[in-house]
């Protein structure tokens, strides 16, 4: 499968991040094969008519639409020739952890790799507006460079992420108080980089140094799942994104995620899904799943 990797822009500060809007890249997501890349994107929709396949799910893309999209999910476009009018901000992880020297960041976006809720949200006119008016000041400032730009960047950026991430967990009834530790963001930033060889809570409570039950209170607190439902759902997707995108075997996709036997994946998947790999695949190509 392709991925498209981050290039940077042409403006004058180095930024592994840029604006991006419709006009010059609206090719690209028109009936385009699946694909995912190495950066973030934020999607903000004036206009908008036809699909997207993300994580799985289909996203019906209409007007007022902002969609979020994590490095490395899987993604197809299926947008409608003239009828979209979009904003694209995109964005490294390192760079933007660093730009706000919190290395967990982007984990605290709940928008980003998120498993449980959706990955959009239809917010009004007026609101689209205001978002598109932010980052037109943020690529004015990125491509007509003086010597405070990074500073205005710096606070445009940070004040629209956290907007959206206030607005996505108002969408969503999600919580927005800090936990003291950080456990259930660092949770879930050791599931992204281990949950193909650790699928045991211990692995991770042991990473973080803290008790089982420290670990539960913190991810119920602001993802309202416990710790262990977490896991097995970020390993789920693992094991689907395996089943659709890839010609591999149960046999070795179990191998691939460290699983003893095949019918441990198998009777693992059932128990989760209600259905066998061969009952969902059949399901996802009949547009059923």
């Amino acid at each position: 499968m392709k991925i498209i990797k981050f290039h940077k822009t042409e403006c004058g500060v180095d930024f592994l991040l840029n604006v991006l809007s419709s006009e010059g890249i609206k090719d690209n997501y028109i009936d385009s094969e699946a694909y995912n890349t190495d950066y973030f994107e934020i999607i903000i929709f004036k206009k908008g008519k036809g699909s997207l396949i993300l994580n799985q799910q289909r996203i019906e893309i209409s007007d007022n639409i902002i969609v979020f999209i994590s490095p490395f999910q899987k993604r197809q476009w299926k947008l409608e020739g003239d009828s979209n009018d979009f904003t694209i901000l995109v964005f490294q992880e390192e760079f933007m952890n660093d730009f706000f020297a919190d290395k967990l960041f982007t984990y605290r976006l709940l928008y980003f790799y998120q498993l449980e809720c959706p990955l959009y949200f239809i917010a009004t006119a007026e609101i689209i507006a205001k978002y598109c008016e932010l980052l037109t000041e943020i690529k004015t400032e990125l491509y007509t460079t003086k010597p405070d730009s990074v500073h205005i960047i710096r606070s445009l950026v940070y004040y629209l992420l956290q907007k959206l991430n206030r607005q996505y967990a108002e969408q969503y009834q999600l919580s927005l108080e800090k936990n003291e530790g950080n456990y259930a963001f660092l949770f879930k930033q050791l599931l992204e980089k281990h949950i193909k060889t650790q699928q045991r809570i211990k692995f991770y409570t042991d990473q973080l140094n803290v008790s089982r039950i420290t670990l539960n209170k913190a991810v119920k607190a602001h993802f309202n799942v416990t710790a262990t439902h977490l896991l097995k759902q970020r390993l789920l997707f693992e094991i689907k994104n395996f089943l659709i995108h890839s010609e591999m075997t149960v046999y070795e996709i179990a191998f691939e995620l460290n699983f003893s036997e095949p019918n441990h994946l198998m009777r693992f998947f059932k128990n989760q899904t209600g259905i066998t790999t061969t009952e969902f695949l059949i399901d996802y190509q009949n547009g059923r799943s």
